[in-house]
């Protein structure tokens, strides 16, 4: 889909559809020209009405908010979907806060056409190409094209980054392995300027001592990938370190799920994918940060071989682990990544996750969870990472909650003692892992809840949203206009 703006009033420019955004539920605003109709319909202003006859669609705008944007373009591109046009236009009087709310609305556009149908036989195709904005705005004054323009690029890019991770989230287990993790991180990497990648096997594995990760992949027969990705312009100001969880598939182990809770579980990369889709929005908006992605990506399985409840586990880092229950397999594989990631000495480490149902139960399904000892930084993260359109909210640490991931025979255990404050229990495991000099600058993202969904919502379609990924770049953006 191409967006363009055309410094001509909107009756100058040709397309095969007018799309009004509807503000103002007075419907008196100089845009609005079916008033007569709307009696008829008894139109509100509250919805999406298209009118063939005039040829001329009208979406509602819950307010003047960058989410809410969003959310109208996404409406207007399902409302035309099906049509048999090529050319929308539309006014900028939604973009008087200038380049945010083109980024906006063209976000919302590209992540509301949105399809995983790979395996469909039937495939439907759009015929929209072209989306075209005219200057006109409600005061007449000018807009600033410029602007929009970058707009329009800075929206294309962070929305492709998103859907590039859907497509990972949303391919089945027994294509996604991860050896075909690796294979797409290295096609990525070749794909984008200043990144590279490496892809390490089991055996670097064993050299680095990294027991936790391997004792995940014992019972499977697709091999393990630690997979590192590096972004590195010219005159980097900061290096900062994305970890994510790859599990590829998650039986639960001899932990087994219950055969409904193993439905989705495709999604347990969600935390690996968003990495790979912020190296490749890094890259595309030439951020002037250094940035790495690390990625464990391994099978959590079932067999003979598969390590048990009961099992102890030496860590990269030394620290042993009592295993109490297999179906909490993400932060063993994200205890030995993070143990790695910390070799290279990060200003800023940022480690995602679908690590816990508990999230989802405390957050709900549309909401990620922030954790970490820095309340500065959380907070921070939290502010900046707003204007992206994902929910999050901080979770605290506290002593109390430490007590319940003790073990009587190890140093840490993989589970709480006790099912309440799962979310936050798993992060204080991870703690565990994060050496002193890097408590400060450590960010832990829980994503379970907004990662992947059975239904539709906003201008997400059911699978995979591409959780984390916005949330970051939008961050990491803000960092760089503070340099």
């Amino acid at each position: 889909m191409k967006f363009q703006i055309i410094n001509k009033k909107l009756n100058e420019i040709k397309a095969d559809l007018e799309l009004v955004f509807v503000v103002d539920k007075n419907l008196k605003h100089k845009f609005i020209k079916d008033q007569k109709i709307f009696k008829f319909t008894n139109y509100k202003g509250d919805s999406t009405l298209l009118l063939p006859e005039s040829a001329r669609l009208y979406v509602d705008v819950a307010k003047l908010e960058y989410n809410e944007l969003r959310i109208a373009a996404a409406k207007a591109y399902n409302a035309v979907k099906n049509l048999n046009i090529k050319s929308v236009k539309l006014g900028s009087y939604l973009a008087g806060c200038g380049k945010m709310s083109f980024q906006c609305l063209v976000e919302g556009f590209l992540l509301g056409a949105y399809e995983f149908n790979k395996y469909k036989e039937k495939k439907q195709t759009c015929a929209l190409k072209e989306i075209i904005f005219g200057t006109e705005e409600f005061s007449g004054g000018k807009v600033d094209v410029a602007k929009a323009e970058l707009g329009f690029k800075n929206g294309s890019v962070i929305a492709a980054a998103t859907n590039f991770t859907k497509d990972i989230v949303n391919e089945i287990p027994e294509i996604y392995t991860p050896i075909k993790m690796a294979n797409d991180a290295q096609n990525l990497a070749k794909s984008l300027k200043n990144v590279t990648c490496k892809v390490h096997d089991e055996k670097f594995l064993e050299k680095e001592k990294m027991g936790a990760f391997l004792a995940v992949n014992r019972a499977s027969v697709h091999p393990p990938r630690l997979i590192h990705l590096t972004y590195k312009p010219k005159n980097a100001k900061k290096k900062i370190i994305f970890v994510g969880k790859g599990l590829t598939y998650d039986s639960g182990g001899l932990s087994l799920k219950p055969a409904d809770y193993m439905l989705t579980m495709k999604a347990d990369k969600s935390g690996a994918a968003a990495a790979l889709g912020i190296i490749k929005g890094a890259s595309e908006l030439e951020l002037p940060f250094e940035i790495h992605a690390i990625l464990g990506a391994t099978e959590n399985m079932i067999g003979g071989n598969a390590y048990k409840p009961d099992d102890v586990l030496i860590s990269r880092s030394g620290v042993s682990i009592e295993v109490r229950n297999t179906d909490a397999e993400g932060r063993l594989v994200l205890a030995d990544c993070l143990s790695y990631a910390q070799d290279f000495k990060p200003d800023l480490l940022i480690d995602m996750a679908t690590l816990t149902g508990a999230c989802v139960v405390g957050l709900g399904e549309y909401t990620s969870g922030i954790m970490g000892n820095n309340e500065e930084l959380k907070a921070q993260f939290k502010a900046k990472a707003a204007k992206s359109g994902e929910y999050a909210t901080i979770l605290e640490f506290n002593p109390h909650l430490r007590e319940l991931v003790e073990s009587q025979i190890a140093d840490i255990s993989n589970t709480a003692s006790s099912r309440y404050g799962g979310a936050i229990t798993a992060g204080i495991f991870l703690d565990k892992f994060i050496k002193e000099e890097f408590k400060d600058k450590w960010i832990h993202l829980d994503i379970a809840g907004p990662a992947y969904l059975e239904k539709a919502w906003g201008y997400n379609q059911a699978g995979a949203t591409g959780a984390g990924v916005r949330m970051n770049l939008y961050y990491l953006n803000a960092l760089a206009k503070e340099l």
